[in-house]
């Protein structure tokens, strides 16, 4: 990009952080832009946070990304970080509107980074805590060897997900006291006066680890392992507890998805509307914005879903209609207000719940389809309620089937006790016995999972060497 493009670029964020804040009222921390290669917004991109740690998967998802760059599947135009200040990468090869139009973007993610009640206890330093770990974790694969971190890594990583949402409330209280720290003791089985310490793995337990089933049942997988897990070393122990800051950083971006782009959508919309641009760039700006609001065939838009979302509250509460202004009160010219009210309190599950509405429902021809004996998907809900109701059970906890810890002295052995809350989803058992395996390598003792296949009850169980099922 040249000299002069820069330059314009610079009076163009002037423009847009003036119109934000100052005639729509947004409030976000301050922005440092920077305009980068191809290869340095996938890298951002596939690693979430700049100099974060290295693992494979972080690689693998950079090729996928820039190979579909490179072939003109897919395009990322911007990356935002969530800190204060904040951070945008803008793409050098984007033309001048497009970056225009991602400033404008971002200074709606950053409101909603700012403001809403979900992101109010993530670390905003982050990209420094996030560079600590990096090194941490460099000096621990030149202490115990790359092979030996990148395959703990692989495990504790298999249950990134399954930590608690609501972690930090009750953080003060879960804190251990290192003034009362006792020298570490060897665990005790109900059989380990028949086995070696080679064969009980020399399993040493620290502070951390005591009492077993105080604390159950804990949805927290994750701070559960590291916590009580006999089996593992100091430096193990210091590596989960960092990937379990990391992924405490990312859940309000994960509860608020539909949320934060469509806000973003919503207000990169108004104020490009606001700028003064040649009849050239206002085409190029609808047709862009038309690319990134437009229904994706057979998935889920969230740019398109939250922005028509944030859309029909403004007029709605702009402009009630008789029957809402009797029955709600309103009084119009209220709609700005409500946005952010909304934006402030609401995370993606209630922000469906409480304003995905049937006339929308009908708008955006939202239906359930399902696969139907194993050949073709079928459309099998157009109801409204069961629509968004379906939506939401789909966000609960991620996504992601919410695992418990019943009992971390199963059969008084120290055996590791999980239970899947089946909601009417199965397990992908293939994939549940590889993550079994990997949960073994964390806690060193057989694993166990209650679950439901059929419509029935079923334990699974793996010890090390094979999985067996009752």
């Amino acid at each position: 990009m040249v000299d002069k493009e820069v330059r314009e670029l610079e009076k163009a964020v002037e423009q847009i952080w003036d119109i934000a804040t100052n005639k729509f009222g947004l409030d976000p921390f301050p922005v440092r832009f920077e305009i980068v290669p191809a290869t340095v917004m996938y890298e951002v991109g596939s690693y979430a946070l700049p100099g974060r740690y290295s693992h494979w998967t972080f690689g693998k998802a950079y090729n996928r990304m820039k190979m579909m760059y490179d072939f003109g599947l897919s395009k990322i135009y911007e990356v935002v970080i969530n800190s204060n200040p904040s951070y945008a990468f803008l793409l050098e090869t984007n033309s001048p509107i497009q970056n225009e139009l991602v400033i404008a973007h971002v200074l709606g993610h950053v409101d909603f980074f700012k403001n809403n009640a979900y992101f109010s206890h993530t670390n905003r330093r982050m990209i420094d805590e996030a560079a600590l770990h990096a090194r941490r974790m460099a000096e621990y694969e030149f202490t115990y060897g790359r092979k030996v971190v990148e395959e703990f890594l692989d495990a504790v990583l298999s249950i990134e997900e399954h930590i608690d949402p609501n972690f930090f409330i009750r953080k003060s209280h879960r804190e251990p006291d290192r003034k009362d720290e006792k020298k570490p003791s060897k665990v005790e089985g109900r059989y380990d006066d028949l086995m070696s310490d080679a064969e009980l793995g020399k399993a040493i337990i620290d502070p951390f680890a005591e009492p077993l089933n105080k604390e159950v049942p804990e949805k927290d997988l994750v701070y559960y392992l590291m916590k009580h897990s006999p089996i593992l070393k100091d430096w193990q122990r210091e590596v989960m507890t960092m990937l379990h800051e990391e992924m405490e950083y990312f859940v309000p971006q994960m509860q608020t998805k539909i949320m934060n782009e469509g806000f973003a959508s919503f207000w990169h919309s108004r104020i490009m509307r606001e700028m003064d641009l040649p009849t050239a760039d206002h085409l190029e700006f609808a047709e862009l914005h038309a690319g990134v609001v437009s229904p994706h065939k057979g998935q889920l838009n969230p740019y398109y879903l939250g922005y028509k979302i944030f859309e029909d509250i403004e007029r709605r509460w702009d402009n009630p209609t008789k029957e809402e202004r009797e029955k709600y009160g309103r009084v119009g010219g209220e709609g700005r207000q409500k946005l952010f009210e909304v934006r402030e309190m609401d995370n993606d599950i209630s922000f469906l719940r409480n304003y995905l509405t049937e006339e929308l429902c009908e708008e955006l021809d939202l239906f359930v389809y399902e696969l139907v004996d194993e050949e073709e998907w079928t459309i099998t809900e157009k109801r409204w309620e069961k629509v968004r109701d379906q939506l939401v059970a789909n966000m609960t906890n991620f996504g992601f089937p919410y695992i418990e810890v019943m009992d971390g002295d199963y059969d008084r052995n120290r055996e590791l006790y999980l239970r899947h809350r089946f909601e009417g989803v199965e397990l992908d058992m293939k994939y549940a016995h590889k993550t079994m395996e990997y949960v073994f390598k964390l806690w060193g003792r057989d694993v166990h999972l209650e679950t439901v296949v059929d419509d029935e009850p079923l334990v699974m169980h793996f010890d090390g060497d094979q999985h067996t099922e009752d």
